[in-house]
Formats: structure tokens, C-alpha cells, sequence
């Protein structure tokens, strides 16, 4: 089962895997295998994960060109 979303953090604490697309026509540009290192995993306990971080950043750049 999939979802779309646009909220880059609600997607990576929700999700177990995040898709990035292209402008259009859309082609899947990467994916990423969410995995955290917290146990019994929620949405809020992710976002305190140590590679929430990371994971927003990573996603966060290759979607805005203008980021350096």
C-alpha cells in the first residue's frame, strides 16, 4: 500500500520506504529505505530518531534545485 504526501517529515516518520519523482512526466528519481535505530516505532518517536535528520536533508535537497 502506498500514499502520496508532500510533507517530507510526516512522510518519513510514517513511511517505510520514500519515493522521489521528477518534474513531469514523472520518473522515480530515488528511493529510500527508511530505517530507524528506535525501537517501537511511531510517528513521534521517529522524528526523535537520530537519522530523521539525516532522511529529511537527503530528501529535502534533491527536491529543491536551489539548495546547495
Amino acid at each position: 500500500m502506498g500514499f502520496y504526501n508532500q510533507h517530507i517529515p510526516e512522510a518519513i516518520s510514517m513511511a517505510d520506504r520514500v519515493v522521489i519523482l521528477t518534474m513531469r512526466p514523472a520518473k522515480i528519481k530515488n528511493i529510500y529505505d527508511i530505517k530507524f535505530t528506535t525501537k517501537d516505532r511511531t510517528p513521534l518517536k521517529s522524528r526523535e530518531a537520530p537519522e530523521f535528520r539525516y532522511y529529511f536533508n537527503s530528501i529535502w535537497k534533491e527536491l529543491d534545485v536551489h539548495v546547495i
